[in-house]
This record gives C-alpha cells, sequence and structure tokens, in this order.
C-alpha cells in the first residue's frame, strides 16, 4: 500500500494540467502571441517541472490551477526576456565609473551610430575608384587636425592600443619603463602583463620614487626596441620623487635611433584649464615634447566610445596599421561613426559643453547640484517615510576610470541614514533596495549612510527619477 505521501504525489501530479491545455488556453495563446510558439511552451515545460519536483518532494504547494500556472509562466518569461543590461541612475559620485559605462555619448554621436547601425556604409569602400578602402579614413583627418600628429589608428581599447604598438614595434626586444610608471589599471590588468603578451621584455629601469635620464640611458643596448613613458593616471607619487622631462627623454631616444612611446591613458583633446578643471596632459602636448607615438583612451576623458586611439609620426603609424594583430583589434562600424561624430564637436571648441556631456558633467556649477538635491528632497524623504532620515549634504565627486586620481570636484548629495540600531546590514538591504527600482539608482554607503551624489542627475531626467518612487516598496522593512 502506498505511504500517504506517495498518494499526494501521484495524485497532485496527475492533476497538473497539458502543455496542451495550457497553450490552448486564452492566456497561453496570448503569451504565445506575445512572446513566440516555442519560448511559451518551454516555458510552460519548466513550470510543470518545477511543480512535480515539489510534488516528489513531499510538498503540495497550489500550483495546479491553470491561472496560477499561466501567471508563473508569464514571470519566469519576463525575467528571461529581460535585458540584463539595464539603464541606471549613476549617483555613485564618480563620473567616469568604469563599471557603469564611462562617458555618456552626445546626441549627435547616438544618432550617428545608430544611422550606421540601420544601414549598409562605406565602412571599407573608398566612393570615389570603387576600391578597397582603409576604415581609419573615416577619423584619422579629424584625430590628426585635433592632435597634430601625421597619423593616427584606433582599436578597441586602450589597452589594444599599448599592446599593438609594442607587438609591432618593439615584439622580441626590450622596452625600457621607468618603475614608477609601471602602473595595474582595471580588472588587475598590468603593463607588464601587456608586454609580455605582446612578446616584449620590459627593461625596468630606476626606482619607485625616482628615476633620472641616466637610468634610461645606461640600460639601452642593441636590444633596445623603445623607450616607453606611462602616465600616471590613476595614481600619484608625491613627496620624494623625480623623472626626467618628456623632452629630454626625447632627446635621449632619437640620438640613439629609438622612438619614444607615451602611453597617457585618459587622454584629453583639449586643455581642461579653461574650464576650471585640473590639468591633464594632451596628446599634442605629448607630441610636441618629443613622444613618436602616444596612446589613449576614447570613452574617458575624450567622451566618446570606448576605443583606444594611437597617433604619432606617419612611417610609424603606417607600421602599426600594417601589423597582423590590427584586424583582430579593430573597431566596428558603430564605433567609427559614434568617434566621428565625437571628435566633429571639438572642431568647434566653443559648443564643445554644451554637446558633450562628459565635459557637461564634470564642469557642472555646485550651486545647480545643491539645486536638483533641493528639489529631490522632498520626494526622496516621501518615498523613505519616518524611520529612514534624508538630508542634504556636501560632497565630493571624483572624475574616475584613472583620470585626475587623486583631484575632487565640491558637489551636493542626499544621505539616507536609518535608525543607529538598524544601520549596519540596514544600509546594504537600503542600497539593495534602490538598486531593484525600475531603473536602478547606484549610490555609495559611506559613514553610516546611503550616499547619493547628484552631479550626473541632470534636471531633464529628475522627472524619470522621481515618477519611479513611488514603487518604492522596501524603506520601511530596512529600516
Amino acid at each position: 500500500m502506498p505511504k500517504p505521501s506517495e498518494h499526494t504525489d501521484r495524485s497532485g501530479r496527475a492533476a497538473l494540467p497539458s502543455i496542451d491545455r495550457l497553450l490552448q488556453s486564452p492566456g497561453g495563446m496570448a503569451l504565445s502571441e506575445q512572446h513566440g510558439h516555442t519560448l511559451t511552451r518551454n516555458t510552460f515545460r519548466q513550470v510543470l517541472a518545477e511543480a512535480r519536483h515539489q510534488f516528489a518532494l513531499g510538498r503540495a504547494p497550489q500550483v495546479q490551477d491553470v491561472d496560477v500556472l499561466l501567471a508563473a509562466c508569464a514571470t519566469k518569461i519576463s525575467q528571461q526576456t529581460r535585458a540584463s543590461m539595464d539603464r541606471v541612475f549613476n549617483l555613485s559620485g564618480t563620473v567616469l565609473h568604469t563599471n557603469l559605462g564611462r562617458a555618456l555619448l552626445p546626441e549627435s554621436a547616438v544618432a550617428a551610430a545608430t544611422a550606421a547601425m540601420q544601414s549598409a556604409v562605406n565602412l571599407e569602400y573608398d566612393l570615389t575608384d570603387g576600391q578597397r578602402g582603409e576604415r581609419d579614413a573615416h577619423v584619422e583627418h579629424l584625430i590628426t587636425q585635433l592632435t597634430g600628429a601625421e597619423g593616427a589608428v584606433v582599436v578597441n581599447n586602450n589597452a589594444a592600443a599599448v599592446y599593438l604598438i609594442l607587438y609591432a614595434l618593439a615584439r622580441r626586444k626590450e622596452v625600457i619603463v621607468s618603475r614608477g610608471e609601471l602602473v595595474e589599471i582595471g580588472g588587475s590588468f598590468r603593463i607588464p602583463d601587456i608586454m609580455a603578451s605582446a612578446n616584449c621584455k620590459l627593461r625596468e629601469v630606476g626606482t619607485t620614487n625616482r628615476t633620472h635620464l641616466k637610468d634610461y640611458e645606461q640600460s639601452i643596448t642593441t636590444s633596445t626596441a623603445a623607450i616607453m613613458k606611462v602616465h600616471a593616471s590613476n595614481y600619484r607619487i608625491e613627496g620624494f620623487s623625480h623623472c626626467p622631462a618628456e623632452s629630454a627623454l626625447a632627446e635621449l631616444a632619437h640620438r640613439h635611433d629609438l622612438p619614444l612611446l607615451n602611453d597617457l591613458g585618459s587622454g584629453t583633446l583639449i586643455d581642461l584649464d579653461q574650464f576650471g578643471l585640473p590639468h591633464e596632459p594632451t596628446p599634442r602636448e605629448a607630441l610636441l615634447a618629443g613622444a613618436d607615438i602616444v596612446t589613449f583612451s576614447g570613452d574617458k576623458l575624450l567622451g566618446g566610445p570606448q576605443c583606444g586611439l594611437i597617433v604619432g609620426r606617419k612611417d610609424l603609424i603606417k607600421k602599426i596599421r600594417h601589423s597582423p594583430m590590427k584586424r583582430a583589434l579593430r573597431l566596428d562600424k558603430i564605433r567609427l561613426a559614434a568617434l566621428a561624430s565625437v571628435l566633429q564637436l571639438y572642431t568647434t571648441p566653443e559648443k564643445l559643453r554644451e554637446h558633450l556631456p562628459t565635459l557637461r558633467l564634470l564642469t557642472r556649477a555646485t550651486q545647480d547640484i545643491q539645486a536638483t538635491a533641493q528639489r529631490l528632497l522632498p520626494s526622496i524623504q516621501k518615498a523613505m517615510g519616518n524611520k529612514i532620515q534624508a538630508a542634504i549634504i556636501d560632497c565630493a565627486s571624483q572624475i574616475g576610470s584613472g583620470a585626475l586620481p587623486v583631484d575632487i570636484l565640491p558637489s551636493a548629495g542626499i544621505a539616507l541614514t536609518p535608525h543607529a540600531s538598524k544601520r549596519g546590514q540596514g544600509l546594504n538591504q537600503l542600497a539593495l533596495a534602490w538598486r531593484q527600482l525600475p531603473r536602478p539608482v547606484i549610490g555609495r554607503i559611506h559613514a553610516g549612510a546611503l550616499v547619493f551624489d547628484l552631479r550626473c542627475l541632470e534636471p531633464a531626467h529628475e522627472q524619470a527619477f522621481v515618477a519611479q518612487l513611488a514603487q518604492f516598496k522596501h524603506a520601511h522593512s530596512v529600516a
């Protein structure tokens, strides 16, 4: 005689409707119409398998009802079809946040990328002679105009740019770098690792804080292919430190018939001083100081799409472009179109701040950010209830992504502080609740509060931010 649990299992499983019955129900047909027959059928199969598993464990959830199963299927389809890459509100205080996609593209670049996606384009086709063309030609003339370089190559990011110049110009030979410039960039990716991957031998000179010109000169041998300078864009050495002037380093390299390679990292095409921002070296400055090849990013201070730009001497650029690795690292038509549009904005510098989101956010006036905080505070306090205190605070934004790492920008924000007894795990739960909104809100936990730096929340997006606060359901549970 079967045990009671076995009887429950068999009778419960037998009561489950078939896949065909679910598909032929009005709700099933509506799901099929919206999401397709295959996805709907497969999802019903998953839901029924989960129900049978529950019965096998001796549990008897009320899932026999067709409506309940339809609802479970609809929920699962929604989860499966939702894009994993969500738009978020970046209130972290880091403008160029690597994990949040770095620079926001201007509208003109979005339009250019969209047009390239929707149509065949002359990516590598010369419309004049009807022959195969060079894809970098769509941006090279703009890059050389803006940097003063003789030639330019673009690849998919700055790490790829550094890798390519080393592979093309120094493979199986030595490259001299100061120990103080052996930086680690995002994702634990280090300059020595890039060199090893490019089949170059790293020749370290000097010490962590002091490297002299004679250190470079004494390390030059017949195996030396280049001298390389790496801009300390994600850290700074201060105090008892020294490094040779770039012009002196260039003179030394050229005296020994070697190229000077300069990795600027973040890179900017304009003098940031004019906007009240700390100075960051430009490719033009590096080339004027004697560098033969300069590399920098497109999605940091430049404010464009992810890419790496290589500029410099025409003969070296030609060698880099003809390297077999160039094809593996090249840009697609979408990012080339976006990059060309962004570079075009730089040809009208007097309007650059108006049209380039990165520059606009970095130079946003503190009083404007404070005004945003004043407008948002009542709505946020209402959503949080009386168990979480919301208050306007002064805070400091950072540029981020290895750009001007120790420089901060005065800003304003809103701090959410739970009752003292609830702050520990409660703060993490509160931050999670904000990240679970339809458009997740990313802040940072600091000094016992969840802080939202409002520099990157411009007035045009305030309404969308406030509208979703009505869906905030977790304030009381985490308070």
